[in-house]
């Protein structure tokens, strides 16, 4: 058969669901998954095989901070315009329970001119009831110019097997940009790193430092096949130190036996985590 391809970016506010629908497209866990904002920071690949037809997810940063001109943003907007500018169709995600007409109105009026194919995927359904959604819909059809909606719950796995069949059909001839076997273009280190990026963000829930960086320094297969890895969480303000490591540690080891446990669940195997705080770049 001739391979088939499609490039989709999954865009919406902070919290739409966008990194748990990627991560059930492709069967793993390969994007984080926080109520926090802004979790996703970098933009992260998915791909899903279907027979012969090959389809490229882009996860993305929320796009709430499109219009602000904090510069800390600078790296999210470079990343979701880098994704904008690789897609075939855009997935347009809404949190229904949070649903706001003016909200998806102005997002529309601004993913519009991108010139992209849109479809509308009305995520979270679990929460709200059948009717609820089916009034979105008419409200929002009868303002915008979108013939697609989708109702999921990205959570559940439902109504996830339609939205697939409709990319399948939206799909074109072409080569493939990933081999078969492959469902990310991040490394299992990198995986790593976001682990215990997602368990700092569970674990603390005040004053979080956004901008800290998880970087890896040991990641090794010992001879019993358990895998260490030695992660340092780099941060830039000596404050921050006190609040990662919690009274007598115990906020540090919460963060590891989580990490540890995510960790070990993606990548099937036991795992070793060491952890050390550093500051870097203390102005």
């Amino acid at each position: 058969m001739t391979n088939k391809l499609l490039k989709v970016g999954i865009i919406g506010k902070t919290n739409a669901g966008k990194s748990t629908l990627i991560n059930c497209f492709v069967k793993e866990e390969i994007s984080i998954v926080n109520k926090k904002i802004n979790t996703t920071q970098d933009y992260i690949i998915g791909i899903q095989n279907i027979n012969n037809v090959q389809i490229v997810f882009y996860d993305t940063p929320g796009i709430n901070f499109l219009k602000t001109k904090d510069l800390s943003q600078k790296k999210l907007k470079k990343n979701l315009w880098y994704a904008i500018d690789n897609i075939d169709l855009i997935i347009y995600m809404i949190d229904t329970s949070k649903y706001n007409y003016k909200n998806v109105v102005n997002d529309y009026k601004f993913l519009r001119e991108l010139k992209k194919k849109m479809i509308i995927v009305f995520n979270k359904i679990d929460l709200v009831d059948n009717l609820s959604v089916l009034k979105h819909i008419d409200e929002l059809s009868k303002n915008i110019n979108i013939s697609d909606y989708f109702n999921i719950s990205a959570k559940f796995n439902k109504g996830t097997d339609i939205l697939t069949n409709f990319l399948v059909q939206e799909s074109y001839i072409s080569s493939w940009i990933f081999n078969n076997e492959e469902i990310t273009n991040k490394d299992d280190i990198f995986i790593a790193n976001e682990c215990t990026r997602n368990s700092i963000l569970e674990n603390l829930h005040k004053e979080i430092p956004y901008n800290l960086k998880i970087s890896n320094l040991i990641y090794k297969f010992l001879k019993n096949n358990d895998l260490k890895i030695k992660q340092s969480i780099e941060i830039s303000n000596t404050r921050y130190k006190a609040i990662i490591l919690g009274k007598k540690g115990e906020k540090i080891k919460k963060i590891r036996e989580t990490s540890q446990k995510n960790i070990e669940k993606i990548l099937n195997c036991k795992v070793h985590l060491y952890l050390k705080v550093e500051i870097k770049n203390e102005k």
